[in-house]
């Protein structure tokens, strides 16, 4: 694939602070990446470094062939949208718009065409004539990706541009950015701390942590594949089922011993098993296959297409809360109900196995 942004061992110091360490990531043309991670994990610092707002201390940034590293922000091809919209309220929208496209020496009429054109694309063609406070947040939002856009720069750079908006204006402005960032095929990065957005919106994601990598896939590859307990607890929901490897071919849970899940492990090995609430599956009554535990259901919520049962492991005081999805067909078959003793079945094939202390 085209690489158009090559990123290669970036670094970036506050005095003693260490903001980002090694950061290295090729970004293909045309594709939509997140940098998904927990606040102050350095996804803003390294959009910063990107655009030249903050410049690293080491490594080197190169966009289509020339190095950026130490640019300053106008001489770089990048529009960026800000959580904050950052409209100037004593401008109209279309002012707001032709504001960068006048600086750039267009005449009038290459800019109210401009405008205009982009104020249809965003469904917004009638709001020229009036003022950043007189449009909702949603609105606001899309006049500040629309001036970004109507400089056709080659690289587009969202900070947490829906964060501000609440949850329906926010779906609603996801398909809207996906479908124009589609349209236009612009290399398109977004900083996010919400995974949904995350796996909605992008062909890649990449998972930070204190200033490091943790993963970059898609978000396929993230969800099934977590390639650290920390992604794998940051990204969906994952239950952690503490264990011990007992034998060369047991592992122990709870009191319960259950067929040892991978050949590396080995004799006294302390691990935790990590699954999605959706790959563990209750038993039938009556059943108890090889690889199963009993637990005591807890409490039962009801989600829509399914039920999420909280579930206990039996002997466990301390253990954590188990969740288990049940599709709502399966409910009435399993008769589950509060406060009674089910087992549950591990799938093998979706056991994500984190030996202790790793990260």
């Amino acid at each position: 694939m085209n690489t158009y942004l090559k990123i290669e061992h970036l670094s970036k110091q506050y005095g003693q602070f260490t903001a980002l360490t090694d950061i290295s990531l090729d970004i293909h043309k045309g594709e939509f990446i997140c940098f998904l991670g927990p606040s102050g994990c350095g996804k803003t610092t390294l959009l910063r470094a990107i655009a030249g707002l903050d410049l690293a201390s080491s490594g080197k940034i190169t966009q289509q062939g020339q190095e950026t590293t130490f640019l300053p922000p106008e001489q770089r091809d990048f529009g960026i949208v800000f959580q904050s919209y950052a409209l100037f309220p004593n401008l109209t929208v279309a002012e707001n718009i032709g504001l960068g496209l006048r600086n750039q020496g267009k005449s009038i009429k290459e800019v109210d065409e401009t405008v205009s054109h982009w104020l249809n694309l965003i469904g917004l063609a009638d709001a020229g004539v009036k003022f950043p406070n007189q449009l909702s947040g949603g609105q606001q939002q899309r006049i500040a990706l629309a001036r970004a856009l109507s400089l056709s720069p080659g690289l587009l750079l969202l900070d947490e541009p829906l964060s501000a908006l609440d949850a329906k204006v926010r779906g609603h402005l996801r398909e809207e950015i996906r479908r124009l960032q589609r349209q236009l095929g612009i290399t398109t990065i977004m900083v996010t701390h919400d995974q949904e957005e995350a796996l909605a919106m992008a062909d890649r994601i990449m998972v930070m942590n204190h200033g490091c990598i943790e993963q970059v896939g898609t978000p396929e590859e993230i969800y099934q594949q977590p390639a650290s307990r920390f992604v794998a607890d940051f990204v969906g929901n994952m239950n952690f089922i503490a264990g011990s490897v007992v034998s060369d071919t047991q592992i122990r849970i709870g009191e319960t011993l259950l067929p040892k899940p991978a050949e590396h492990l080995k004799r006294g090995d302390m691990l935790e098993l990590g699954l999605r609430p959706e790959d563990l599956h209750f038993t039938d009554i009556g059943e108890s296959g090889e690889a199963s535990f009993p637990v005591m259901v807890e409490d039962l919520e009801f989600q829509g297409t399914f039920v999420r049962a909280e579930c206990k492991l039996q002997g466990e005081h301390n253990a954590p809360t188990l969740r288990v999805d049940v599709p709502i067909r399966e409910l009435r078959r399993l008769a589950l109900k509060r406060g009674h003793y089910h087992r549950v079945n591990l799938s093998q094939k979706h056991t994500h196995i984190f030996l202790a202390g790793q990260s």
